[in-house]
């Protein structure tokens, strides 16, 4: 049996979401982490222990006013905020730390005090793909997605079904950036990206940021919401370049991570009742059923197109509409983080009846690190 010993007590996104052009990033940041410690009934001198991505812990930090004895910078991506809940887990368990907030900022569309992200000709990817053409997510995904298509027989109708299914479950949540319906005809209709993504199968670019906050276990009934416990988590790399993957139709990162949350949370798939994973494009929830095991090897597509992870199927998949139809401001593991917490908790708007575990799996960069939390509304599984 597996008994948890930190719990979420806090979660909150930024007041608005989509286009915040009155807010530079960090603000982003300190809105997400005031209204988590409003939802915590805390405040910042509560606060002993930060971790974040995209801005440094040190500028948020200080930003807040706030003395930690307790940091983490870990920065592999969209799901450095999966590795954080890990890590602050670790921290709270050893006694490095009591109380976590961990916060995401960033100003994906109206670029007010945001860094930019080009990578540095002398780095791997620099020297070794760019070269060739690389000019970022949406064509660097399509290498391994035409693999995918073409090993596992998954058609474009079924890549197409993944924005149609989760437009389904935005429609149902009134944050949600595209509420209305879609097909799989006008996901495939719509103005081509890069070949065999369209518009409708690549991320939104927002505004947004949220924050979460940990403590002990133990402590978790002290709160004024329902505590989510983290039952186990996973992480890994596999490679900064998506040339060098080990097979483009499968991610390592995804397996490890994925297994070891399965391993140290004691539970089976059969145990799942929600599950997040991140889809920047179309194709990411297709890998991650099957590197997860939720699917046989080319069965995912026909899974989804069938209506298994709409409103109604066995499996409720990104149900806040995900980064295709909800928010997608560059880094979108927080997102989907927050909504797990919210399954859990009873309070999302798209709810889910009876979620008692929820798994939230995470992608940073091009395949290269992935990190998985499993959340229960018990502290015991």
């Amino acid at each position: 049996m597996s008994a948890a010993k930190v719990a979420i007590v806090g979660a909150a996104e930024t007041t608005a979401l989509g286009r915040i052009p009155q807010m530079s990033q960090i603000q982003l940041h300190a809105d997400a982490a005031l209204n988590a410690l409003t939802d915590a009934g805390l405040t910042l001198k509560d606060i002993d222990g930060v971790a974040t991505a995209g801005e440094s812990p040190t500028a948020v930090a200080h930003y807040l006013g706030i003395a930690p004895n307790w940091v983490d910078g870990t920065a592999v991506g969209g799901c450095s905020f999966m590795l954080h809940v890990r890590h602050a887990v670790a921290a709270i368990e050893s006694g490095l730390c009591q109380c976590v907030l961990i916060t995401h900022g960033e100003s994906g569309r109206s670029n007010v005090g945001r860094a930019g992200w080009a990578s540095s000709p002398g780095s791997l990817a620099g020297q070794f793909e760019s070269p060739f053409g690389g000019m970022g997510p949406t064509t660097m995904f399509t290498l391994p997605v035409l693999r995918f298509l073409k090993d596992t027989g998954t058609t474009l109708e079924q890549l197409a079904s993944v924005a149609v299914m989760q437009r389904q479950w935005a429609a149902l949540n009134p944050r949600a950036t595209l509420q209305e319906p879609t097909s799989v005809e006008a996901v495939l209709a719509d103005r081509m990206i890069a070949y065999p993504f369209t518009k409708s199968q690549c991320c939104l670019v927002t505004d947004g940021g949220g924050a979460l906050i940990l403590v002990a276990a133990e402590r978790a009934k002290d709160f004024p919401q329902a505590p989510v416990y983290i039952l186990g988590s996973g992480e890994s790399t596999e490679t900064p370049m998506i040339s060098q993957m080990q097979d483009l139709t499968r991610s390592r990162a995804f397996q490890m991570a994925g297994a070891r949350a399965f391993e140290t949370a004691g539970i089976q798939h059969r145990d799942v009742d929600h599950l997040m994973i991140y889809d920047a494009f179309a194709h990411l929830p297709l890998y991650g059923l099957e590197d997860l095991g939720f699917c046989e090897r080319g069965e995912a597509g026909a899974f989804i197109a069938s209506g298994q992870t709409a409103p109604g199927g066995i499996l409720p998949l990104n149900t806040n509409g995900g980064g295709l139809s909800y928010m997608h401001s560059g880094m979108y593991g927080m997102y989907a983080l927050q909504e797990s917490v919210r399954q859990v908790r009873g309070t999302a708007a798209a709810k889910v009846a009876g979620v008692e575990i929820s798994v939230c799996h995470g992608v940073g960069g091009m395949f290269g690190a992935s990190g998985t939390v499993v959340m229960s509304a018990s502290i015991a599984r």
